[in-house]
């Protein structure tokens, strides 16, 4: 280990900053326990921070999640890393573990920016934004979206060109290109897995057309659209800023799907896109919605109801597997399909496809875990040894998981999640050391 690496100490280590780490983090901050929130991206809040509504109840998800990831920023038994990762963790005994954090330089002092926007405005280089699933770009200095924890500015040093643009003009001199990557040895007594999940790439599927015909896009995608901090106004199509009135989606798109490697469902497809549906027939009224799917899953508390809701507001649903889309010269989609129902093969031309995209694991975790192994289940998400009595428990004593890090799941139940892995490690760590 180099000399100069910083030690630090917690109570707790909480791997990852989306909506089951965060409530995992909050319940044991709020007992007095000190915990060590460590997350990859730039801001806390995951994946649901960037939806527009939840299902089935249509509330808006940054309603939900800003004042939950404000809390969480503010604790005073919080410490949040973002722009880090957990290389390595060791498990030395009982309610003893090392971890190895790498933090990656933000060059940014985070404390000192204003979040005023100034450089963003002079930085002459222009990329394509992640935050906005590539719709739109943004600058090489950049906040990655208005309601971003921290909300402060960050450089893509890989596309910057070190022009100074953006110290000049900086109000707080905040900026500093100085700063290098940090490791952290960081001693805990246990440690919660949240990871998250990734969604599937639809290049996978290169009979879907997804990176070949502009106006097939994921759900994803559509989902920032839909955002109140969407990149445009309004609905429109990429491939020549229309708006659509015949939209289609593909569900199992990535998912029940043993060609592509992701066999098992993914629970949310169903749902997240009805609940498009529905906001699109009420952003874009005279549109017409199709959704081509195998089996309508909807199994959770008014799923159903929710279902049948869009089948009433004209939601057409085709049971049907779609088997190849192709592209006519004035940018609309022809679906070609199987009409289960009929027994016959079809097309259907639509003006915008929307791929609706499964949840796969968040791969390498389980090496991060040096001296012991942190088992994965058959799909490669960590595996729970004890689903139905302790489903947060998992193969090594002292590590618990937490959300889809585990399987599929949707909000609420990740939230349940997080909450049932605070639980078992506040046990845990309780337990008296023999």
């Amino acid at each position: 280990m180099p000399e100069s690496i910083k030690t630090l100490e917690y109570d707790v280590l909480v791997i990852g900053g989306g909506i089951a780490g965060g409530e995992s983090a909050l319940n044991l901050a709020d007992i007095g326990y000190k915990v060590l929130l460590v997350e990859r991206d730039l801001t806390i809040g995951g994946k649901m921070i960037l939806l527009s509504k939840v299902f089935p109840t249509l509330d808006c998800a940054a309603c939900i999640t800003t004042p939950k990831v404000s809390e969480i920023a503010r604790h005073p038994n919080i410490t949040i890393f973002t722009g880090a990762e957990t290389e390595k963790v060791t498990k030395l005994g009982e309610h003893r573990f090392e971890a190895v954090i790498r933090q990656k330089p933000r060059y940014v002092n985070v404390s000192d920016c204003t979040g005023c926007q100034l450089c963003e405005e002079a930085c002459p280089v222009s990329v394509s934004d992640q935050y906005q699933y590539g719709m739109v770009g943004r600058k090489a200095v950049y906040i990655p979206f208005s309601i971003a924890s921290p909300r402060a500015a960050a450089i893509d040093i890989e596309n910057c060109t070190l022009c100074g643009a953006c110290e000049r003009v900086c109000p707080t001199q905040c900026i500093d290109f100085t700063q290098t990557e940090e490791r952290f040895l960081v001693k805990v007594k246990s440690v919660v897995v949240a990871t998250g999940f990734e969604l599937f790439d639809p290049l996978k599927i290169p009979r879907y057309g997804f990176g070949q015909y502009k106006n097939v896009i994921t759900s994803m995608q559509m989902e920032r659209q839909l955002a109140p901090t969407r990149p445009y106004n309004t609905i429109l199509r990429p491939g020549d800023g229309k708006m659509p009135d015949n939209i289609a989606y593909v569900l199992c798109t990535g998912s029940r799907d043993k060609t592509v490697g992701n066999p098992i469902c993914s629970q949310v497809c169903c749902m997240y896109s009805i609940k498009q549906a529905q906001l699109l027939m009420g952003a874009l009224p005279m549109a017409d919605i199709t959704i081509y799917y195998l089996h309508i899953r909807a199994f959770g508390k008014g799923f159903n109801e929710f279902y049948a809701q869009a089948q009433d507001m004209g939601v057409e649903f085709v049971k049907g597997k779609v088997g190849k889309i192709t592209e006519k010269e004035n940018g609309n989609l022809i679906l070609r399909y199987e009409d289960i129902e009929a027994g016959q093969v079809k097309e259907a031309e639509h003006d915008m496809v929307v791929l609706s995209v499964g949840v796969l694991p968040n791969r390498g975790i389980s090496e991060t875990f040096e001296n012991q192994k942190l088992e994965l289940d058959p799909f490669n998400f960590i595996n729970q040894t004890d689903i139905l009595a302790s489903p947060a428990k998992t193969s090594i004593e002292g590590v618990f998981v937490a959300g889809t890090a585990s399987g599929p799941m949707d909000i609420p139940d990740s939230i349940l999640s997080g909450g049932a892995a605070s639980a078992e490690t506040t046990s845990y760590l309780r337990r008296a050391v023999s």
